[in-house]
């Protein structure tokens, strides 16, 4: 077992955590943050993102014991003062929710995009967004949230 120290949506926690754990399995089955999703569990859904230290990860494939001493941010960290984001309110603006199973992976692909570029192009956004799969939506609305969000609603 390992102790490690991360901050969890701007909240220290100490956890002891064993080796082979990963930061899914910490978030969601110790840390009771659900609204992370358990897909593929290999890396290639996206339905698992995270931001840790404000970059897009995929938490099924890091390990608990690599985030100690990093921040780690979850959709449940995009809610501030009981009030939805401006990301998330731009997602249901656009119709860009159908099953919902996709949208916390993709709000925070999104989020680690707007992070690093407040005004990307609409390449920007579909490279930030490629990991992660959406069987509902077509994607367009998804984009057009994005775009909202960053300011740069173009087609309104």
């Amino acid at each position: 077992m390992h102790t490690i120290r991360l901050t969890v949506n701007d909240r220290l926690e100490i956890v002891e955590v064993p080796a082979g754990m990963t930061l899914l399995e910490l978030l969601r089955d110790r840390l009771y943050l659900t609204g992370t999703k358990r897909g593929c569990e290999i890396g290639e859904c996206g339905a698992c993102t995270v931001l840790l230290d404000q970059k897009p990860v995929l938490s099924c494939l890091v390990l608990a014991v690599e985030a100690d001493g990093r921040d780690v941010r979850t959709i449940e960290g995009e809610i501030q003062d009981h009030r939805l984001s401006t990301l998330q309110r731009a997602f249901i603006d656009a119709g860009a929710i159908q099953c919902g199973f996709c949208t916390p992976g993709m709000i925070m692909a999104a989020r680690g995009l707007l992070l690093r570029n407040p005004n990307p192009s609409d390449e920007e956004i579909l490279e930030a967004i490629a990991g992660n799969l959406c069987r509902c939506t077509g994607y367009e609305a998804i984009l057009a949230a994005i775009r909202a969000a960053a300011g740069g609603d173009r087609d309104a």
